[in-house]
């Protein structure tokens, strides 16, 4: 049976990824940052689900989340660094330091403590696949208010790329690009004005997509697997653009 991790998998893109990995008879084990979350994410689950408090940001957490994994179920063949948050969407000079430190922990510093604890491990046991998720930002997209947001996930793709540099060509052990497009979950729709959003939602209804819509695709490309340094795209730029030709003829309303 495939062992699965997911790390932020109490909401949101890790949420639904962790459903559907277990629909495909995986085991699987995800983390949030507080007992509550961890708890709410899925009631009354099965003995293949496993739910840890841990923070990605602290490596020694991300270690004994790891252990327990494997106590659990055995080694782990895929892990999926997928916790990340957002900070308002302000200016960087407007943005409290606090939040600033906050993004740039959790989606970098924190992908860089799990990618070194995790591919240590598996190059232990001699396979494993890490994945590590994109967003905006990692294609150099830029925006206003995403500043600090868009930095962190650029720094990723690049941080991956790396890893699997260091791996090399034929490595047991592979690392990844995991990159959902635009999912509808809060970090997607923070912060606007009810202006603002009137604006953004027509955007977000041509190129968005739910997360029941993207999560089951997304895991069974996870489980079949790319070579060392491949990505796993759902919105592509050909789909991107093929959206936008017939957005005149799809009527979407992904927030009704």
């Amino acid at each position: 049976m495939t062992v699965v991790v997911v790390t932020g998998g109490t909401r949101g893109i890790g949420h639904g990824l962790v459903r559907e990995f277990l629909a495909r008879k995986c085991s699987v084990v995800y983390c949030g940052r507080s007992l509550e979350s961890v708890a709410a994410a899925f009631p009354g689950s099965g003995p293949e689900l496993r739910g840890v408090v841990a923070d990605v940001t602290d490596r020694d957490a991300v270690r004994a989340l790891w252990d327990e994994a494997v106590a659990a179920y055995g080694p782990v063949d895929i892990w999926i660094n997928n916790a990340g948050v957002s900070t308002a969407r302000r200016p960087l000079w407007d943005l409290p330091p606090a939040e600033l430190d906050q993004v740039v922990d959790v989606n970098l510093r924190g992908v860089a403590h799990a990618s070194a604890v995790v591919l240590a491990a598996m190059r232990a046991q001699g396979h494993g696949a890490l994945w590590n998720m994109e967003g905006f930002g990692s294609g150099n997209q830029k925006a206003a208010g995403l500043t600090a947001y868009g930095a962190t996930k650029r720094a990723v793709t690049y941080l991956t790329d790396a890893l699997a540099k260091e791996l090399g060509k034929d490595s047991p052990v592979t690392v990844a690009h995991l990159s959902p497009g635009m999912v509808v979950t809060d970090l997607l729709s923070r912060d606007y004005t009810p202006e603002e959003f009137a604006k953004a939602k027509k955007i977000f209804n041509i190129l968005a997509d739910r997360v029941e819509t993207v999560t089951p695709w997304l895991a069974d490309r996870v489980l079949a697997g790319v070579p060392n340094g491949g990505r796993v795209a759902w919105l592509t730029t050909p789909k991107a653009f093929g959206r936008f030709a017939t957005a005149a003829f799809r009527k979407r309303d992904l927030f009704a």
